[in-house]
C-alpha cells in the first residue's frame, strides 16, 4: 500500500456537486493499493498514521499525533499512485489492484483507523472526485507498507 499524507487545516471531497466527505484539522490521505497488499499492510499503515507525530506541541516541535490533537482523516482511494511513468507519455496502471481487491482492503484500512478512535471521512470508491484541501505547513509525506 502507498499513502500520500498531507496535514491539513481543512479538506473536502465532492462527487457530482455533492460533498461526500469533509474534515477540519487532520490528515488528507490518498490511498493506493497494489496486487500483493494484504490486511497486514493495512494494519501497518493504520498504526503508523495514527501515531505519526507531525503536529506541533506548545514549543512548536512536531511531537503530537493526530490522536493527541483530536484531528480527523479524509481518506480517498487513489489507484493512480501506482501509475508507472517510466516508459512513454501515458501512465501504466497495471500495478494498481483491481477494484474487487482494492475496495474491500481500502474499507478495511479505514475501519482500522476508526478502531483507534479516529474520525474518518471518505470519498466514493471508483468515482470521479473533486478533492480540495488546505495543506497545513505544508506537511506532505509518502508512506509505504513495503520497504
Amino acid at each position: 500500500m502507498r499513502v500520500v499524507l498531507q496535514r491539513v487545516s481543512k479538506a473536502k471531497v465532492t462527487v457530482d456537486q455533492e460533498i461526500v466527505g469533509q474534515i477540519n484539522r487532520g490528515f488528507m490521505l490518498l490511498v493506493g493499493i497494489t496486487h500483493e497488499d494484504t490486511l497486514k499492510d493495512a494494519d501497518y499503515l493504520a498504526e503508523k498514521i495514527a501515531g505519526l507525530r507531525v503536529f506541533e506541541d506548545e514549543a512548536g516541535k512536531m511531537n503530537n499525533s493526530i490522536m493527541d490533537v483530536g484531528g480527523a482523516i479524509l481518506s480517498v482511494s487513489q489507484f493512480t499512485l501506482y501509475g508507472d511513468t517510466r516508459k512513454g507519455k501515458r501512465p501504466n496502471f497495471m500495478a494498481a489492484a483491481r477494484p474487487d481487491v482494492a475496495e474491500p482492503l481500502y474499507a478495511y484500512f479505514n475501519e482500522q483507523l476508526r478502531s483507534k478512535g479516529l474520525i474518518v471521512e471518505t470519498g466514493k470508491f471508483g468515482a470521479m472526485m473533486d478533492v480540495a484541501l488546505n495543506n497545513d505547513g505544508p506537511v506532505t509525506l509518502i508512506l509505504e507498507s513495503k520497504v
